[in-house]
């Protein structure tokens, strides 16, 4: 049987991630640990999350998590990042005065601003919240029977920068472009919320769970 590790910092609502895994795929074990034991061994890891970065990275490390992390994406295990998940992957965040994060892709998170606007002026409502389109920057077979241009539902204020341009897999309008999807090899991490996306979301993790952690 297939095993799926999501792992529990007390940051989010994993069970919702849990759920729709077992939606997707029934008779995969979902394990919603921090042991990490049983994150080494799962055939595939998840990285989610809710909230501010510095608790999630505080939390992250006082788990002593951060070195499981770095253990299984060198190990080749697939591996997915959601939401706060893709922000802890950067090297460092604007949030909470600045945060350094596990320094995985190069490049930070920064804060859409107070003030942020449309390119007519019209003022945004931060945090991005709803449903936005995402454009797909490269092929991937997590986007494998998902339109170009569909749409995935947001819940942030921060969004990241990828340094790395051929790291970017999608990007995202809102006042400005922004980067949704970042993926180099067995790591494939995205802003939004697949679990809360409907049949798009479903299929990008159904996609992950058939995924061998090659592009």
């Amino acid at each position: 049987m297939s095993s799926v590790a999501v792992i529990d910092y007390g940051m989010g609502n994993l069970h919702s991630v849990a759920k729709a895994l077992e939606h997707v795929m029934p008779g995969v074990e979902v394990r919603v640990t921090s042991d990490h034991a049983q994150i080494r061994s799962a055939d595939r890891v998840i990285l989610p999350g809710v909230g501010a970065i510095r608790d999630c990275m505080g939390e992250i490390r006082r788990l002593g998590l951060d070195a499981v992390v770095e253990e299984v994406i060198q190990a080749g295990t697939p591996f997915l990042a959601i939401c706060i998940g893709i922000q802890s992957l950067m090297r460092h965040s604007e949030e909470n005065g600045g945060v350094d994060c596990l320094d995985h892709f190069p490049g930070n998170a920064y804060f859409f601003g107070d003030d942020h606007r449309d390119l007519d002026g019209t003022r945004l409502k931060v945090p991005h919240m709803g449903w936005n389109q995402v454009k797909q920057r490269r092929p991937h077979p997590l986007w494998n029977g998902i339109e170009d241009g569909a749409r995935f539902y947001f819940v942030h204020s921060f969004y990241v920068k990828a340094e790395d341009r051929e790291q970017v897999a999608a990007t995202c309008e809102y006042g400005l472009t922004f980067d949704v999807a970042l993926t180099e090899g067995n790591v494939f991490a995205v802003q939004f919320h697949p679990e809360k996306s409907q049949k798009p979301g479903l299929t990008l993790l159904k996609n992950f769970l058939q995924w061998d952690g090659r592009a």
